[in-house]
């Protein structure tokens, strides 16, 4: 009983009590009569809550929330039906999907009722149905469906289920909020399989991705290549600054060969232009006396150079 009809039913049997002990017994008797018609009559209903009511086996009404009357013997309350929000844990366990993959499933669903006339006479216990009805609904979606698409698309399996079951409970008079799984597990030799295979398709993707850097960089050396060549002065800047960057550190030895340390001589490289594109070779194939000269002073100022680089 609600705590109004329990105060009602002392208060009247107090009156009652008292009356019959000071001898008026035809009034106590009266208030024990209403006290006792108030404990089977008088109901209420929490704002939640639908109360089904019979009246000599058929249907009365439903009432709530509130205070209300029913006729005692009479009606009869077959059930209480709560409208809040209500979840159920389900599972499913070693079920196959579609590419024949063994997986645990464990999922939540999200109900409330929507009709508590439904719920009470349509069904005999619905809470009981909601759990086998999300059980089978789960089954049919995980043989439905490739173990990837579950793993990845949760979203799309979780609206699947929400309106399969809800289609299911609809006459109930339930309503299916949402459906959210929890988790998916899966072998663990098959979750060794997908891990190999999941850094073989990054070892993969990284060779790709160096593969067209190698290609990038070829082209640019290309590039250079072709810059060098219509440009000598260009090559021969290069060179020394690449000397440079190797030699600013104090207290290191570097060895060069002398071919390098010529084609930064910038004497060198115009007398042998000069020499390749002015002077016609003598008979016997040497070059003429002022280029042969030439070239002698280049090269001993190349030595000195080398000299120099090796003594830093």
């Amino acid at each position: 009983m609600n705590p109004i009809t329990v105060f009602l039913t002392i208060a009247c049997l107090v009156v009652g009590a008292a009356l019959v002990a000071t001898g008026h017994l035809a009034p106590g008797v009266v208030f024990v009569v209403v006290a006792i018609v108030i404990a089977a009559a008088l109901k209420m209903a929490n704002t939640w809550q639908k109360f089904v009511i019979l009246r000599a086996g058929k249907l009365r009404g439903v009432k709530g929330p509130g205070l209300f009357l029913i006729i005692p013997v009479i009606d009869n309350v077959v059930a209480v039906i709560d409208e809040r929000i209500q979840t159920t844990a389900f599972s499913a366990e070693e079920a196959l999907t579609k590419d024949t993959v063994p997986v645990n499933v464990d999922a939540i669903i999200f109900w409330f009722v929507h009709d508590a006339q439904k719920a009470a006479l349509n069904i005999t216990n619905y809470r009981e149905a909601i759990d086998r009805v999300a059980q089978t609904s789960l089954r049919e979606m995980i043989g439905s469906s490739m173990l990837s698409a579950l793993l990845s698309e949760r979203t799309a399996a979780d609206a699947l289920l929400r309106s399969e079951i809800g289609r299911k409970t609809a006459d109930w008079g339930i309503s299916v909020k949402s459906v959210e799984i929890r988790d998916v597990a899966i072998p663990v030799a098959l979750q060794d399989a997908m891990s190999r295979q999941a850094q073989a398709e990054r070892e993969k993707q990284a060779r790709v991705i160096l593969g067209s850097a190698e290609a990038a960089i070829a082209g640019k050396f290309v590039e250079a290549a072709m810059t060098y060549a219509g440009q000598p002065a260009a090559l021969q800047l290069r060179a020394m600054n690449i000397i440079y960057e190797t030699t600013k550190e104090r207290g290191t030895t570097i060895l060069m060969p002398t071919s390098m340390v010529d084609s930064m001589n910038p004497v060198v490289a115009v007398a042998l232009a000069g020499q390749n594109k002015n002077a016609p070779a003598n008979a016997t194939g040497s070059p003429p006396l002022s280029n042969r000269s030439t070239q002698q002073r280049s090269a001993s100022k190349v030595d000195e150079t080398s000299r120099a680089l090796q003594s830093t």
